[in-house]
C-alpha cells in the first residue's frame, strides 16, 4: 500500500511492476487476505493500525480482482489505465521533435520488443509498452525463482529498461507539469 503510493509518484514503471507482483501474490495466496496478512504484514514491524490498513488494502484489491474478472489472469483496470497513459505518452514523445534521445532509446529497444512479441502468446498487437512491461516482469520473475538469464536476454532487458526508465521519467515530468513536447 505505502510502497505502491510511493512508487506511483516516484517511478511509474516500478509501480506497475510492483502492482503486477501484488496481483500474483494475491493469486498465490488463494485470495485469502488472512494468509497475506500472516505471511506479509503481521511480522513486518508495523503498528497494528498500519497492519490493518495493509490488510484492508489487500481486501480491496481482492474485491476488485473478483469484480473485474481477473481472478485467474490479467491485470486490474487501475493497472491497465497506467499502461494506457504510458502508451499515449509514448506515442506523443515519438512525435515530438524535441525528443530525439527518447526516440533513439526506443529504436534501440524495438528489435528486442519485436522479438519478444514474436515469442510471446500476445499475438500481433502493436502495444510496445505492454510488451516491454511483460518482458521486464517475466525476467524479474525468472530472477526471483533463481533461474539463469541468458546474455541476449540480459542485453534485451538492458535496452528495454533504459527505454522504460526514460518513459517513466517523462511521465513524472508530465505529472509535474514540466514536460514540453512542442
Amino acid at each position: 500500500m505505502y510502497i505502491s503510493e510511493k512508487l506511483r509518484t516516484e517511478n511509474i514503471a516500478e509501480y506497475l511492476l510492483y502492482m503486477w507482483q501484488v496481483e500474483d501474490m494475491i493469486r498465490a495466496a488463494g485470495y485469502n487476505s488472512d494468509r497475506l496478512y500472516n505471511t506479509l504484514i503481521r511480522e513486518s514491524g508495523r503498528s497494528k493500525d498500519d497492519c490493518l490498513k495493509w490488510k484492508q488494502w489487500y481486501d480491496d484489491l481482492i474485491g476488485m480482482m473478483y469484480a473485474e474478472g481477473k481472478a485467474s489472469q490479467g491485470h486490474l483496470q487501475i493497472n491497465e489505465n497506467v499502461l494506457i497513459l504510458l502508451e499515449d505518452l509514448h506515442l506523443r514523445l515519438l512525435k515530438s521533435e524535441k525528443q530525439s534521445e527518447y526516440r533513439e532509446l526506443f529504436y534501440k529497444a524495438l528489435p528486442f520488443i519485436l522479438e519478444f512479441r514474436g515469442r510471446s502468446n500476445e499475438g500481433e498487437k502493436n502495444e510496445e509498452i505492454r510488451d516491454c512491461f511483460n518482458m521486464l516482469y517475466g525476467v524479474w520473475m525468472l530472477k526471483l525463482q533463481g533461474k539463469p538469464i541468458s546474455e541476449p536476454t540480459a542485453q534485451a532487458v538492458q535496452a528495454v529498461s533504459a527505454f522504460t526508465g526514460k518513459l517513466a521519467f517523462f511521465y513524472k515530468e508530465e505529472i509535474a507539469g514540466r514536460l514540453d513536447l512542442d
